[in-house]
C-alpha cells in the first residue's frame, strides 16, 4: 500500500452553494470548514489546499440555539483604560456587516497558518440571497436536510 498524496495538478475544486436561511450556526459551520479544508474527498492531503470554493446566501437568518441570541457575547478592547467592550450574538446579527458572524464561526474551526488563511480565501458570505457567482455554476448543498437537527424554525 501506497499513501495517496494530492499534487497541484491533481486538485480539482468544485463551487458550492449553501442556503444559511434557518440552520443552525454550529453544525452550518461545521460542514463549511470540512468543504473548505476538502477532508470530504477520498483524496484529502493535510499540506494541500485540496477544498472546494463555498459560498453561503442568507447569512442574515441563520439559527442559534438556547438563549444564545441575547446571552452570547463577544469582548474586545480598546485599548484605553476601561475600554472592554461587548456586543450580543443578537447585536451582531442584526447589525451591519451578520456574514462576520459566519465567517468567525469558520474561521474558528480551520487550522490557523498560511494553508488555512489560503482556504479562507476560498469562502464568500452574503447576507441576502443574491450572489455574483452565478457563472461558475455552484452545485447546491442543501445542509438543512442532511439532518433533522441542522434545522431549526422561527
Amino acid at each position: 500500500m501506497k499513501t495517496y498524496s494530492a499534487k497541484p495538478s491533481d486538485i480539482e475544486k468544485k463551487w458550492i452553494l449553501i442556503d444559511a436561511d434557518g440552520v443552525v450556526l454550529g453544525r452550518l459551520a461545521s460542514i463549511i470548514a470540512m468543504r473548505l479544508r476538502g477532508k470530504h474527498k477520498t483524496t484529502f492531503t493535510p499540506h494541500m489546499d485540496c477544498g472546494d470554493n463555498v459560498i453561503v446566501i442568507n447569512a442574515d437568518k441563520v439559527r442559534l440555539t438556547g438563549n444564545k441570541l441575547a446571552d452570547k457575547r463577544f469582548y474586545w478592547h480598546t485599548g484605553h483604560p476601561g475600554g472592554i467592550k461587548d456586543r450580543t450574538m443578537g447585536q451582531l446579527l442584526s447589525g451591519r456587516f451578520p456574514e462576520r458572524v459566519i465567517i468567525k464561526a469558520v474561521e474558528r474551526m480551520i487550522t490557523r497558518g498560511p494553508l488555512g488563511r489560503a482556504q479562507m480565501k476560498n469562502l464568500r458570505v452574503y447576507a441576502g440571497a443574491a450572489h455574483p457567482h452565478e457563472a461558475q455554476a455552484p452545485e447546491v448543498l442543501d445542509v438543512a436536510a442532511m439532518n433533522p437537527k441542522n434545522k431549526r424554525s422561527a
